[in-house]
């Protein structure tokens, strides 16, 4: 047997524990570096979700139920830096773009390897820094994943660790980036032309720009927090010349592009399902691509949307409220998109179909209560209230989340060759998504009726809302632990499956379950597009791996 027609999940021969876990921690394979990703965001999601449980725990009820103030002003921290830096920026990029980019391309790897291995590397130094910061210093920071000065400046809290890991964390962002682009550019195989890339594949491309071009903002503001606390330079001190507005600006010149570096892969993995289940070509394959360059461009300039409350002139109001309109357009070509591709489709309602779709109503809702924000005179009504959080959840929880769930209900079988259960998948969809709702949509009403966000206690008015919102996030948990025992099941004894368990047209799909080695054990030469399905079939079962007895049993 040769190295190429080894599965990129099989240990090296003969090696023990220590040089199975080298094998993997040291790989440059990209299809291992992706899945490395994936476990270390799949625990940090984890850590996120139970300090969101808690927070949704101790709002149950007016006063104090089960924290202290300072502990949560901690929580709500520690719950947005993990789950902004360490999941959603990285999540479907990293792992699954690390795993499948270069595969649905025709190449063997990325263009840098050990530069990606890096990139990991980076990540792990700064989750664990972020980890460090609860445990090390005068207390866990509690500032809010924003850092806003000036309390970010004054706070005795381990606030400097905590922005430290930000600061790498945005170098292996950059660094993956860079990767992503120049292997886009380069290692297409023979007939891959930029029309016969994948959507997901543009939307990566579409993502690694912003990136590269506005994670280093990021950067420079995490150090310039860290200058003001060590130095005292007094750039964000009115008493001293400063002005704190210059820190919003600079935030949000790299928080708002942050935005689609979340959702875009999102859609980009939704546009390769929809179709696959539908049985048509995409519909509009060239709008949905550059509209993902358009709001990757667009998405760049609406920063100041953030800050209509702050004192920023008329005309400064007008232009960026007239701007985050124009990004709202992109981004309904493609629901129009994906509902087109859906009518009249011969509908296999399998479980990647129904999180695909639950993604559309929930990322729609959040765009639609985005416009809210973005018109001037009702984000003063709304500013700083839960209809801020209820749009933000529905954005990166209903888009980015589902969509993320879409994928690995996707891309499961063709990893690890075996099948979850098909029943169980749906059920957990089903209850995400009334809990998801449950949860979220009270936040809309607490905002519309004056509950300021990130507050420790509330007036007795608000109380049935939050028990609301509680409850549904009970729900959430119940789903969330149904569908990872689900995967988790799946991916150690689930029904062997074929190369094409789905009847999918792009190139991930003509190699074998799990992927080998080196991907490919010919050079492919593309001579068609990645959703064109004429003759293409679902595959049953894997011909070369004969199911065992007893597996398959959920």
């Amino acid at each position: 047997m040769t190295q190429a027609t080894t599965s990129f999940l099989d240990p090296p021969a003969g090696a023990g524990f220590a040089g199975r876990v080298a094998a993997w921690i040291f790989s440059t394979d990209h299809k291992r570096i992706g899945l490395l990703y994936f476990y270390c965001i799949a625990a940090m999601f984890a850590v996120g979700v139970v300090l969101g449980l808690l927070i949704r725990l101790e709002l149950i009820a007016p006063g104090a139920t089960i924290m202290g103030q300072q502990t949560y002003n901690a929580v709500f921290t520690l719950h947005g830096v993990v789950m902004i830096f360490m999941v959603v920026i990285p999540s479907i990029p990293a792992s699954l773009g690390n795993i499948f980019m270069p595969i649905q391309i025709g190449a063997e790897d990325v263009a840098f390897p050990r530069l990606n291995l890096f990139s990991w590397w980076l990540y792990i130094a700064g989750a664990a820094l972020a980890v460090m910061s609860l445990f090390t210093g005068d207390g866990p920071p509690d500032t809010g994943w924003t850092f806003y000065v000036p309390f970010s400046q004054v706070t005795t809290t381990n606030v400097n660790l905590a922005v430290l890991a930000v600061f790498i964390l945005g170098f292996s962002s950059i660094l993956t980036g860079l990767n992503f682009i120049i292997t886009i550019h380069r290692l297409r195989a023979e007939g891959m032309t930029w029309g016969r890339l994948t959507l997901f594949v543009w939307s990566l491309y579409a993502t690694a720009w912003i990136q590269l071009l506005a994670t280093p903002v990021l950067g420079i503001t995490a150090l310039l927090i860290v200058a003001e606390r060590f130095l005292g330079m007094g750039l964000f001190d009115p008493a001293r010349g400063g002005d704190p507005i210059l820190y919003q600006h600079l935030f949000w010149i790299y928080s708002h592009p942050a935005v689609y570096i979340m959702i875009l892969p999102a859609m980009g993995a939704i546009s390769d399902i929809l179709p696959v289940f539908c049985r048509k070509h995409i519909f509009g394959y060239n709008a949905i691509a550059f509209s993902s360059l358009g709001i990757a461009m667009a998405g760049s300039l609406v920063w100041a949307h953030h800050m209509f409350t702050s004192g920023m002139s008329d005309t400064a109001v007008m232009v960026f409220s007239l701007l985050t309109f124009i990004v709202a357009i992109p981004s309904a070509v493609k629901v129009f998109n994906w509902v087109a591709t859906m009518y009249k489709g011969s509908i296999a309602p399998e479980p990647p179909l129904w999180y695909a779709m639950a993604f559309i109503v929930l990322f729609s809702m959040g765009g639609l209560t985005g416009l809210v924000l973005g018109s001037a005179g009702t984000d003063i009504h709304v500013h700083d209230t839960y209809f801020v959080v209820a749009h933000f959840h529905y954005v990166i929880f209903g888009g980015t989340g589902f969509g993320m769930f879409a994928a690995l209900h996707y891309w499961l079988p063709k990893v690890y060759g075996r099948m979850y259960n098909k029943f169980w998948a749906n059920v957990a969809c089903f209850i995400l998504f009334a809990g998801f709702h449950l949860l979220y949509f009270p936040m809309f009403l607490l905002g519309l009726n004056g509950m300021p966000r990130r507050y420790y206690d509330y007036l007795p008015q608000y109380t049935d809302l939050h028990v609301l919102s509680t409850v549904g996030s009970w729900i959430v948990a119940v789903g969330l632990v149904l569908m990872v025992a689900n995967l988790v099941a799946g991916m150690r004894k689930g029904r062997r499956v074929g190369d094409n368990p789905w009847g999918g047209a792009s190139l991930e799909w003509t190699i074998p379950s799990p992927p080998p080695t080196e991907n490919f054990l010919e050079e492919p030469v593309v001579t068609h597009g990645p959703y064109d399905y004429e003759g293409i079939e679902p595959e049953e079962a894997s011909m070369r791996a004969p199911v065992a007895p007893g597996e398959g049993r959920p």
